[in-house]
């Protein structure tokens, strides 16, 4: 067996070979709503995982915290106690008039913007989701109703540098580049998906990606209320669960 996970303090035998990621530590207990059975197992820095049982298959539910450090390490943990299968669960930004807030943005890649994942390959390797995964949202959110969006993110480092970017010395590269992002069809900006992407490609495991559309700083204001009614995650939280039982349907069909 192998030993206590020095982050995420999980061990073999703890977690499920598929684990959501929320970002938020506090979202972990209402995604493991959803799992039969669902029990805390660890909690240690920004790190909370739940496990349970979706079709009486394991799974888990592991917070990252912000970005794409602590993101890394959690799949690296996480594979190393036999995890195989990622699905980022998180909140974005959108930017393009389309995405609009209360949608999902269910992601096959990210841009690169962040410096994570140039320490496993060099920027020309392109942080893409796994295919399965992704028609699996896909499926997931059309048999729930929920509106979708199937693209590209922007994984960043700085929730600032997006929000006020005239106010960093480097603004006018900030401001530059993302313009250049919406003209090239990115549809949201987070801060996870193209580490997990890359460092799960590295370890040779299976990620994917779905955010709900938080806000749109490209659209007007909505009121107060309509905002709070559209940042609701549980139509988030159901699409993610849905798409694990697809994958498990399918994987065991393949394995069959």
């Amino acid at each position: 067996m192998t030993d206590v996970m020095h982050h995420i303090r999980c061990r073999e035998g703890d977690v499920g070979r598929y684990v959501l990621l929320p970002g938020d530590p506090g979202r972990c207990e209402p995604i493991a709503r959803h799992f039969d059975d669902a029990k805390k197992v660890a909690q240690h820095r920004e790190y909370t995982t739940y496990t349970g049982y979706l079709l009486g298959e394991k799974v888990s539910v592991t917070s990252t915290g912000i970005g794409g450090p602590s993101a890394a390490i959690a799949v690296e943990e996480l594979s190393r106690v036999g995890a195989d299968t990622f699905i980022r669960v998180g909140t974005s930004g959108g930017m393009q008039k389309y995405t609009k807030p209360g949608d999902l943005a269910i992601t096959w890649g990210a841009v690169r913007d962040e410096g994570t994942a140039k320490h496993y390959m060099p920027l020309a390797f392109p942080a893409v989701a796994d295919v399965d995964i992704t028609l699996a949202l896909r499926e997931a959110a059309e048999h729930l109703g929920v509106p979708y969006h199937v693209g590209i993110s922007q994984s960043k480092d700085s929730f600032y540098g997006q929000h006020q970017p005239e106010r960093m010395p480097v603004s006018s590269r900030l401001q530059s580049r993302w313009k250049a992002w919406i003209a090239g069809g990115v549809l949201c900006s987070e801060m996870e998906a193209a580490t997990i992407f890359v460092v799960s490609s590295v370890l040779k495991k299976r990620a994917g990606g779905v955010m709900l559309v938080g806000g749109n700083q490209e659209l007007p204001p909505l009121p107060p209320e309509e905002r709070r009614r559209r940042a609701d995650l549980g139509p988030l939280i159901r699409t993610a669960v849905e798409a694990v039982r697809i994958l498990i349907r399918k994987d065991r069909e393949a394995a069959a």
